[in-house]
């Protein structure tokens, strides 16, 4: 079975005047489940064979590969839309990646906790003020005989 690639045409001009892109975008994924340190997950167009995959992170990034394992994970199939058809998610290939030996990849933390100011007391006793002041305005009147606030002028 042939497939049917599409590259880009070849261009005059000099080689260190050629820029080549690829056609495909490829997403780096925390997993779900604990992985192995010398593992990265992707997620990667259907289109997108394993070799390709480990051209791609040996030729642009230089990252050592050694393995590269794939599964097709299947979209949803239960949500509905207004008229009550069924309305599928789209499909989309993962890829295992494994690095070479001794190689290792954290995920990058991007938000990280910050630890309590000790010089923010003052901060602190502001702020629970405001919580008191806070309740203390939707607490609801005991006149009123459980009616809300918003019901009557």
């Amino acid at each position: 079975m042939a497939r049917n690639v599409l590259y880009p045409l070849y261009q005059l001009g000099g080689p260190q005047l050629r820029v080549f892109r690829t056609n495909f975008f490829v997403q780096l994924v925390r997993p779900g489940v604990a992985q192995p340190e010398n593992t990265v997950q992707f997620r990667i167009p259907m289109e997108m064979t394993r070799v390709d995959l480990r051209n791609y992170l040996e030729s642009i990034y230089q990252v050592p590969v050694a393995a590269v394992r794939t599964r097709v994970q299947h979209g949803s199939n239960k949500k509905r839309d207004y008229k009550r058809v069924r309305v599928k998610k789209p499909d989309y290939k993962v890829a295992y990646v494994q690095l070479a030996h001794g190689q290792t990849f954290t995920f990058p933390d991007l938000f990280p906790e910050k630890p309590p100011c000790s010089e923010g007391s003052a901060d602190v006793d502001s702020q629970e003020q405001l919580l008191a002041e806070a309740q203390q305005r939707q607490s609801s009147d005991p006149r009123r005989g459980g009616v809300p606030s918003w019901f009557g002028l």
